[in-house]
């Protein structure tokens, strides 16, 4: 098919910063650091006692809250990645290290998931006796940290995958020293040590329903498939009502980075437009995909030769 003008411009740069959305970058990264240093000495402090009391559940807690610590580091590496420059290699740089970020954090969450399982399923067959006060009051301290550490993240957590990872993790750490506490106490005035495990599955189960949407949204995107939240159709068809465009086709969406999507798609143009109106049109077609939180888009015109388009054809 003939074409009117090949190319539109790449990208569109008019809205600098505006696929962020309510994101701060500098108070993400602000929350990051403080996130990790907390969960840091708090893991440290956790293990040192455990050791000192003989406690294998302390011991275990810390190594589910240490997760935490590597997740953390993780979503702040993604982060700083995302920030580098171009280059003639990494044409987009490496926006795209927050989504393989988001995926690894909800690997790292399966993996933990599947450590508590082991560790309550082996304790119905190996009961060890249980330091209940002890046990509780530490992991109470737990439940503070990282109730703290989650309100950092509170207010992105739904607009970056990373930033929903890091408040995924810690509210499921809370819940694990909740379950500790509630676990210690009871053990300490009734001696059911078997109490133990049963609240370990019980908050695997809970962390598990809280991972699968974070899971499945990163994967996807870590497949470039269209973002949550952007429907395919929609865009097509608000396009399609843009003055002078007859049909869109070949059009894929994926994202570059947990806060950025991107766009490319074939307009067919009326006959007979000039370049200016070429021009208007291209503009007014950008602005719309931004409302759709699409900011990189990549627009081809063509002239009509023969009807039928299939607007959603790749």
């Amino acid at each position: 098919m003939p074409h009117t003008h090949a190319h539109g411009p790449a990208h569109d740069h008019s809205h600098a910063g505006h696929s962020h959305g309510p994101v701060t970058l500098t108070h993400v990264n602000r929350a990051l650091i403080v996130g990790a240093v907390l969960n840091t000495v708090y893991v440290v402090a956790e293990f040192s006692l455990g050791v000192y009391y003989n406690s294998v559940a302390l011991i275990a807690d810390a190594g589910h809250n240490l997760s935490d610590v590597a997740g953390l580091l993780l979503s702040l590496l993604a982060f700083r990645l995302a920030r580098v420059r171009t280059s003639t290699n990494f044409t987009y740089g490496f926006r795209k290290s927050t989504v393989l970020a988001s995926l690894g954090n909800a690997v790292i969450l399966l993996v933990t998931i599947g450590a508590i399982l082991w560790e309550s399923i082996g304790r119905f067959y190996r009961p060890e006796p249980v330091a209940g006060g002890p046990v509780a009051w530490v992991a109470g301290v737990g439940i503070v940290v990282n109730t703290v550490s989650a309100l950092l993240f509170f207010r992105d957590k739904d607009h970056d995958l990373n930033v929903r990872g890091a408040y995924l993790h810690l509210l499921a750490d809370a819940l694990v020293s909740a379950g500790v506490v509630v676990a210690g106490v009871l053990i300490s005035y009734t001696g059911w040590v078997w109490l133990d495990p049963v609240i370990g599955i019980i908050v695997a189960g809970v962390i598990l329903l809280s991972t699968w949407r974070l899971l499945t949204e990163s994967l996807r995107l870590s497949l470039d498939g269209v973002p949550a939240g952007i429907d395919l159709a929609e865009v097509v068809r608000d396009l399609q009502t843009v003055p002078g465009i007859n049909a869109v086709h070949h059009v894929h969406v994926w994202a570059m980075s947990t806060t950025e999507n991107a766009l490319t798609a074939h307009l067919v143009l009326e006959p007979d437009l000039s370049d200016i109106q070429i021009t208007t049109l291209k503009e007014e077609a950008r602005h719309r995909l931004l409302h759709q939180n699409i900011s990189h888009a990549t627009l081809e015109t063509e002239a009509i030769t023969s009807p039928g388009h299939d607007p959603i054809t790749c």
